[in-house]
């Protein structure tokens, strides 16, 4: 039986990047928040893992960022594709004025669980995992909190003064609140396998390669986490082609020899990851705010993702803790958010859009690049460019002054 728990300030739906974020900022700034994560850890393969320079400014501002690149990481000052049959630099971070000219690919169990560290020496953070949200609490036509229930056996409500949806693009706070959903749609899914990595294989931390598909290869240290991108609903085709089939596809686009996937021998060893591109109309209720992914899906293009969540965070953090600690938060405190990180959304997504291949009616893609990426290869000063916009972002955020220190 559901029981009402505490009152907290804030209540935050989804501990991933945007949710840990965005909690941790706000207890820093005197603000208590409750962190409910449905996991009982954060030990996810299949999320992103690009910390791009902009979070690595921000780790820095906080006091962090010595302490961060302790854990393991590998670093590109540069990405590339394949255009023409060549390896051409599409974003090149090596002039950005920040501290940190690079990605760093990291296991985001490993920053989350940094994060999570950090929230935890915050007097008003309290972090509660394998807790899953299940529905909004409201009075009056007002979010006052949540219902959850703990791997099944528990159940309990918490009420607070806001609600932060940042579980994701399956966001149960952002359906349950019926908030309006401009979907922009996805010709492409992703699916997920490891491959075990060898001493002799190639050093880079990410390897893109193919004129009609992609594949990407994050060095997890003991494997590669590979990423096959597909035609939207091919998974069930490629199942009824054959593993053999599957596996030659993927030799054809990796810098691997083809005996090296014959360890791919089941198909629950592939992991489909649904692609979906949309945004909020409306970020906000009374009592409710979301960010991040249950804002704005992102497409895995440009692994925009993970630094558009940690800046909506930030610029949650800035705009709220004063009005949540002060008993006074409004609607028009809500809307400062959305209305601070749209244009970036905006921007952001149209930037993938502008990236992703032409397909056909049947889903091929095109065999030649985008125009926009085709031009980046003949002007390598466009690669310096987008080297700024994917790593900082277009409206990049700072902590705010008055929360760089811990409450009293």
């Amino acid at each position: 039986m559901a029981t009402n728990g505490p009152t907290r300030d804030c209540i935050i739906t989804g501990g991933g990047p945007a949710g840990m974020m965005a909690g941790l900022l706000l207890a820093r700034a005197g603000v208590t928040v409750t962190v409910l994560e449905k996991h009982p850890d954060f030990l996810r393969d299949f999320r992103g893992d690009t910390i791009h320079p902009a979070t690595l400014q921000l780790m820095a501002e906080l006091g962090w960022l010595s302490e961060f690149l302790e854990l393991p990481h590998q670093k590109a000052a540069d990405l590339h594709a394949e255009i023409d049959g060549r390896q051409v630099t599409i974003a090149d971070f090596r002039r950005l004025p920040l501290d940190c000219r690079y990605i760093a690919f990291m296991p985001q169990w490993d920053f989350l669980d940094f994060l999570a560290a950090k929230g935890r020496e915050m007097p008003g953070f309290q972090l509660m995992m394998d807790h899953r949200v299940t529905g909004l609490l409201k009075e009056g036509g007002r979010v006052t909190g949540v219902s959850w229930e703990n791997g099944g056996t528990a159940t309990g409500d918490i009420r607070a003064s806001l609600v932060i949806g940042a579980d994701g693009r399956h966001s149960v706070v952002r359906s349950q609140a019926g908030l309006k959903i401009i979907d922009f749609g996805s010709a492409v899914d992703v699916l997920w396998l490891k491959l075990t990595r060898q001493p002799d294989d190639p050093a880079p931390a990410m390897s893109h390669a193919g004129p009609q598909q992609g594949l990407v290869l994050i060095d997890r240290g003991h494997f590669w986490q590979c990423g096959y991108v597909i035609k939207k609903g091919r998974f069930e085709e490629l199942k009824t082609e054959g593993l053999p089939e599957f596996r030659r596809a993927l030799a054809d686009l990796a810098p691997l020899p083809e005996s090296r996937f014959e360890e791919i021998q089941a198909w629950d060893q592939v992991h489909l990851l649904s692609i979906r591109m949309d945004r909020l109309e409306r970020w906000w209720s009374p009592g409710l705010l979301c960010i991040g992914d249950a804002a704005h899906a992102m497409s895995p293009v440009g692994g925009f993702g993970v630094n558009l969540a940690i800046q909506d965070a930030v610029a949650a953090a800035n705009i709220l803790a004063r009005p949540l600690r002060e008993g006074r938060l409004t609607g028009a405190d809500l809307a400062r958010v959305q209305a601070r990180r749209m244009f970036p959304t905006r921007a952001t997504q149209g930037l993938q859009r502008m990236m992703r291949r032409k397909r056909n009616s049947r889903g091929e893609a095109s065999r030649r690049p985008p125009g926009f990426v085709r031009m980046i290869g003949r002007f390598p000063i466009l690669a310096r460019l987008m080297g700024r916009l994917i790593g900082m972002g277009f409206r990049p955020e700072h902590i705010a002054k008055d929360s760089l220190h811990a409450p009293r």
